[in-house]
Protein backbone atom coordinates (compact mmCIF):
# COMPACT_ATOMS: atom_id res chain seq x y z
CA UNK A 1 0.00 0.00 0.00
CA UNK A 2 1.22 3.50 -0.84
CA UNK A 3 2.38 5.42 2.25
CA UNK A 4 0.28 8.53 2.88
CA UNK A 5 3.31 10.47 4.06
CA UNK A 6 7.06 10.44 4.58
CA UNK A 7 8.91 11.97 7.52
CA UNK A 8 12.58 12.87 7.21
CA UNK A 9 14.86 14.01 10.02
CA UNK A 10 12.53 13.16 12.89
CA UNK A 11 15.46 13.35 15.34
CA UNK A 12 16.75 16.74 14.16
CA UNK A 13 16.90 19.33 16.91
CA UNK A 14 15.69 22.51 15.20
CA UNK A 15 12.40 24.13 16.22
CA UNK A 16 10.96 24.23 12.73
CA UNK A 17 8.64 21.54 11.43
CA UNK A 18 8.62 21.77 7.65
CA UNK A 19 5.44 20.56 5.99
CA UNK A 20 4.85 19.89 2.31
CA UNK A 21 1.16 19.16 1.75
CA UNK A 22 1.44 18.88 -2.03
CA UNK A 23 4.75 17.06 -2.33
CA UNK A 24 3.75 14.32 -4.76
CA UNK A 25 1.83 13.75 -7.99
CA UNK A 26 1.57 10.03 -7.25
CA UNK A 27 -1.80 8.33 -7.73
CA UNK A 28 -1.93 5.17 -5.59
CA UNK A 29 -3.19 1.99 -7.28
CA UNK A 30 -6.07 1.89 -4.80
CA UNK A 31 -7.49 5.00 -6.51
CA UNK A 32 -8.80 4.38 -10.04
CA UNK A 33 -6.09 1.79 -10.57
CA UNK A 34 -3.42 4.47 -10.21
CA UNK A 35 -4.68 6.56 -13.14
CA UNK A 36 -7.01 9.53 -12.79
CA UNK A 37 -7.45 9.66 -16.56
CA UNK A 38 -5.35 12.77 -17.09
CA UNK A 39 -2.56 12.98 -19.67
CA UNK A 40 1.02 12.96 -18.41
CA UNK A 41 1.52 16.67 -19.07
CA UNK A 42 -1.37 17.50 -16.72
CA UNK A 43 -0.03 15.22 -14.00
CA UNK A 44 3.32 17.01 -14.31
CA UNK A 45 1.92 20.48 -13.67
CA UNK A 46 0.65 22.40 -10.70
CA UNK A 47 -2.84 20.92 -10.69
CA UNK A 48 -1.44 17.56 -9.52
CA UNK A 49 1.20 18.75 -7.03
CA UNK A 50 3.37 21.71 -6.06
CA UNK A 51 6.26 21.59 -8.50
CA UNK A 52 9.62 21.86 -6.72
CA UNK A 53 8.11 22.08 -3.24
CA UNK A 54 9.28 18.65 -2.04
CA UNK A 55 12.91 19.29 -2.96
CA UNK A 56 12.82 22.75 -1.41
CA UNK A 57 11.24 21.35 1.78
CA UNK A 58 13.90 18.65 2.10
CA UNK A 59 16.68 21.19 1.54
CA UNK A 60 15.20 23.57 4.12
CA UNK A 61 14.88 20.74 6.61
CA UNK A 62 18.59 20.03 6.27
CA UNK A 63 19.70 23.66 6.51
CA UNK A 64 17.37 24.36 9.44
CA UNK A 65 18.23 21.02 11.10
CA UNK A 66 14.51 20.34 11.37
CA UNK A 67 12.11 17.52 10.46
CA UNK A 68 10.14 17.46 7.25
CA UNK A 69 6.82 15.76 6.52
CA UNK A 70 5.77 15.23 2.91
CA UNK A 71 2.51 13.91 1.50
CA UNK A 72 2.73 10.73 -0.58
CA UNK A 73 -0.24 11.27 -2.91
CA UNK A 74 -1.46 13.79 -5.45
CA UNK A 75 -3.67 16.64 -4.37
CA UNK A 76 -6.08 15.39 -7.06
CA UNK A 77 -6.56 12.14 -5.12
CA UNK A 78 -7.64 14.09 -2.05
CA UNK A 79 -6.25 17.47 -1.01
CA UNK A 80 -4.50 17.35 2.38
CA UNK A 81 -4.50 21.15 2.48
CA UNK A 82 -8.27 21.29 2.65
CA UNK A 83 -10.70 20.66 5.47
CA UNK A 84 -12.83 17.55 5.24
CA UNK A 85 -15.91 19.64 4.43
CA UNK A 86 -14.21 21.85 1.85
CA UNK A 87 -15.91 21.68 -1.59
CA UNK A 88 -12.47 21.62 -3.27
CA UNK A 89 -11.32 18.58 -1.29
CA UNK A 90 -11.71 16.30 -4.31
CA UNK A 91 -11.42 18.40 -7.44
CA UNK A 92 -13.43 17.50 -10.53
CA UNK A 93 -12.00 20.28 -12.71
CA UNK A 94 -8.89 22.35 -12.09
CA UNK A 95 -7.34 25.13 -14.16
CA UNK A 96 -9.16 24.02 -17.30
CA UNK A 97 -8.58 20.27 -16.94
CA UNK A 98 -11.36 17.81 -16.11
CA UNK A 99 -10.24 15.00 -13.77
CA UNK A 100 -12.09 11.97 -15.22
CA UNK A 101 -11.69 9.64 -12.22
CA UNK A 102 -13.10 12.30 -9.91
CA UNK A 103 -16.14 13.26 -11.97
CA UNK A 104 -18.35 10.63 -10.35
CA UNK A 105 -16.58 10.29 -7.00
CA UNK A 106 -19.41 10.13 -4.50
CA UNK A 107 -19.42 10.71 -0.75
CA UNK A 108 -18.42 7.10 -0.06
CA UNK A 109 -15.40 7.35 -2.36
CA UNK A 110 -14.32 10.64 -0.82
CA UNK A 111 -14.64 9.09 2.64
CA UNK A 112 -12.52 6.14 1.51
CA UNK A 113 -9.78 8.45 0.26
CA UNK A 114 -9.95 10.48 3.47
CA UNK A 115 -9.42 7.32 5.51
CA UNK A 116 -6.58 6.02 3.34
CA UNK A 117 -4.60 9.20 2.78
CA UNK A 118 -5.86 12.51 4.18
CA UNK A 119 -6.33 11.46 7.82
CA UNK A 120 -3.12 9.42 8.10
CA UNK A 121 -1.14 12.42 6.83
CA UNK A 122 -2.73 14.75 9.38
CA UNK A 123 -2.40 12.21 12.18
CA UNK A 124 1.31 11.86 11.39
CA UNK A 125 1.79 15.64 11.34
CA UNK A 126 -0.08 15.99 14.64
CA UNK A 127 2.13 13.30 16.17
CA UNK A 128 5.32 14.93 14.88
CA UNK A 129 4.30 18.26 16.39
CA UNK A 130 3.24 16.68 19.68
CA UNK A 131 6.65 15.07 20.10
CA UNK A 132 8.41 18.44 20.03
CA UNK A 133 8.51 20.89 22.92
CA UNK A 134 7.98 24.18 21.09
CA UNK A 135 7.51 23.65 17.35
CA UNK A 136 7.20 26.32 14.68
CA UNK A 137 5.39 25.26 11.51
CA UNK A 138 6.87 26.16 8.14
CA UNK A 139 4.49 25.18 5.34
CA UNK A 140 6.07 25.07 1.89
CA UNK A 141 4.06 25.39 -1.33
CA UNK A 142 4.63 26.54 -4.89
CA UNK A 143 2.42 28.33 -7.39
CA UNK A 144 2.22 28.42 -11.15
CA UNK A 145 3.45 31.59 -12.90
CA UNK A 146 0.13 31.92 -14.72
CA UNK A 147 -3.28 30.30 -14.59
CA UNK A 148 -5.05 29.72 -17.90
CA UNK A 149 -6.70 32.91 -19.10
CA UNK A 150 -5.31 34.95 -16.20
CA UNK A 151 -2.61 37.61 -15.88
CA UNK A 152 0.98 36.53 -15.16
CA UNK A 153 1.91 36.44 -11.51
CA UNK A 154 4.90 38.68 -10.80
CA UNK A 155 5.78 37.50 -7.30
CA UNK A 156 8.85 35.38 -6.60
CA UNK A 157 7.80 34.53 -3.05
CA UNK A 158 4.48 34.83 -1.29
CA UNK A 159 3.94 34.83 2.47
CA UNK A 160 0.48 33.59 3.44
CA UNK A 161 -1.26 33.94 6.77
CA UNK A 162 -4.67 34.40 8.38
CA UNK A 163 -5.08 36.47 11.54
CA UNK A 164 -1.82 35.47 13.24
CA UNK A 165 0.98 37.63 11.81
CA UNK A 166 3.53 37.07 14.59
CA UNK A 167 5.91 35.30 12.23
CA UNK A 168 4.54 36.37 8.85
CA UNK A 169 5.13 40.10 9.45
CA UNK A 170 8.84 39.87 10.33
CA UNK A 171 9.41 37.38 7.51
CA UNK A 172 7.80 39.76 5.02
CA UNK A 173 10.10 42.52 6.29
CA UNK A 174 13.19 40.31 5.90
CA UNK A 175 12.23 39.27 2.37
CA UNK A 176 11.55 42.86 1.29
CA UNK A 177 14.85 44.01 2.74
CA UNK A 178 16.66 41.68 0.33
CA UNK A 179 15.84 44.18 -2.43
CA UNK A 180 15.68 41.79 -5.37
CA UNK A 181 12.72 39.60 -4.38
CA UNK A 182 9.21 40.44 -5.56
CA UNK A 183 7.27 39.61 -2.40
CA UNK A 184 3.57 38.80 -2.19
CA UNK A 185 1.74 39.72 1.01
CA UNK A 186 -1.04 37.11 1.09
CA UNK A 187 -0.46 36.72 -2.64
CA UNK A 188 -1.08 35.04 -5.04
CA UNK A 189 -4.02 34.21 -2.76
CA UNK A 190 -5.08 34.71 0.83
CA UNK A 191 -3.81 32.45 3.57
CA UNK A 192 -7.21 32.51 5.27
CA UNK A 193 -8.66 29.10 4.50
CA UNK A 194 -10.59 27.69 7.47
CA UNK A 195 -9.94 24.00 8.03
CA UNK A 196 -6.78 23.84 5.93
CA UNK A 197 -3.58 22.22 7.19
CA UNK A 198 -2.10 25.38 8.70
CA UNK A 199 -5.39 26.37 10.30
CA UNK A 200 -5.73 22.92 11.82
CA UNK A 201 -2.19 22.52 13.15
CA UNK A 202 -1.07 26.13 13.57
CA UNK A 203 -3.88 28.63 13.98
CA UNK A 204 -6.29 26.62 16.11
CA UNK A 205 -3.69 25.29 18.60
CA UNK A 206 -1.94 28.69 18.70
CA UNK A 207 1.41 27.45 17.39
CA UNK A 208 3.73 29.87 15.59
CA UNK A 209 3.47 29.26 11.87
CA UNK A 210 3.96 30.67 8.41
CA UNK A 211 3.29 29.52 4.85
CA UNK A 212 5.70 30.29 2.03
CA UNK A 213 4.76 30.05 -1.64
CA UNK A 214 7.55 29.97 -4.24
CA UNK A 215 6.82 30.55 -7.91
CA UNK A 216 7.42 27.11 -9.33
CA UNK A 217 9.56 28.10 -12.30
CA UNK A 218 12.11 29.36 -9.77
CA UNK A 219 12.42 26.00 -7.98
CA UNK A 220 11.72 23.41 -10.68
CA UNK A 221 15.41 22.41 -10.82
CA UNK A 222 17.20 20.73 -7.91
CA UNK A 223 20.03 23.29 -7.98
CA UNK A 224 17.52 26.13 -7.62
CA UNK A 225 15.80 24.38 -4.71
CA UNK A 226 19.14 24.26 -2.88
CA UNK A 227 19.84 27.89 -3.73
CA UNK A 228 16.50 29.09 -2.40
CA UNK A 229 16.78 26.96 0.73
CA UNK A 230 20.17 28.49 1.48
CA UNK A 231 18.71 31.95 0.94
CA UNK A 232 15.47 31.51 2.85
CA UNK A 233 16.79 29.66 5.91
CA UNK A 234 18.70 32.62 7.42
CA UNK A 235 15.70 34.89 6.83
CA UNK A 236 13.41 32.41 8.54
CA UNK A 237 15.66 32.11 11.58
CA UNK A 238 16.07 35.89 11.70
CA UNK A 239 12.29 36.41 11.45
CA UNK A 240 11.75 33.92 14.26
CA UNK A 241 14.26 35.84 16.36
CA UNK A 242 12.61 39.17 15.44
CA UNK A 243 9.24 37.78 16.50
CA UNK A 244 10.63 36.72 19.89
CA UNK A 245 8.66 33.51 19.75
Amino acid sequence: MTPAYQIEGDTRLGRWVVTCDHASNHVPPTVAGGDLGLPAHDMARHIAYDVGAAGLSRALGEVLDSPVILSGFSRLVIDPNRGEDDPTLCMKIYDGSIIPANRHADAAEVERRLALFHRPYHDALAGLLARRADPVILSIHSFTPQLKGRAPRPWHVGVLYAADTRLAAPLLARLRAAGDICVGDNEPYSGHLPGDALDRHGVQPGRPHVLIELRNDLIAAAADQLKWAARLAPMLDAALSDAKL
